[in-house]
């Protein structure tokens, strides 16, 4: 197991019936530049089955002090402006992963 275990943010997106793809589109466009920050490990995008317009976004840090640096950056205020007129609602959680497994 890495001596480091990500910091990891999980938001759940409430999206406007019916603009789905819009927002995947848009949400794409603004992850590649989450991508590219200093201290970001990967995220991903899901809809969820069970839900209708509801997303799940899972992004992962090296740390929280890298999280709530971008948190605090106006590059995070214009990527929240732009996925506005597609969200309704949602919530984040923050954790600190304490183990992963990996298959086989």
């Amino acid at each position: 197991m890495p001596d480091s275990l990500p910091f990891r943010v999980m938001l759940r997106m409430e999206t406007v019936p019916g603009r789905g793809a819009e927002f995947e589109k848009v949400w794409e466009e603004v992850g590649r530049g989450i991508a590219a920050q200093a201290g970001n490990l990967g995220q991903a995008l899901a809809r969820a089955v069970d839900e209708e317009d509801v997303y799940y976004v899972v992004t992962d840090w090296v740390d929280a002090a890298s999280f709530h640096r971008f948190e605090h950056s106006e590059e995070h205020v214009e990527n929240r402006r732009r996925l506005q007129p597609y969200r309704r609602g949602g919530e984040m959680r923050l954790s600190q992963t304490v183990c992963v497994l990996s298959a086989g």
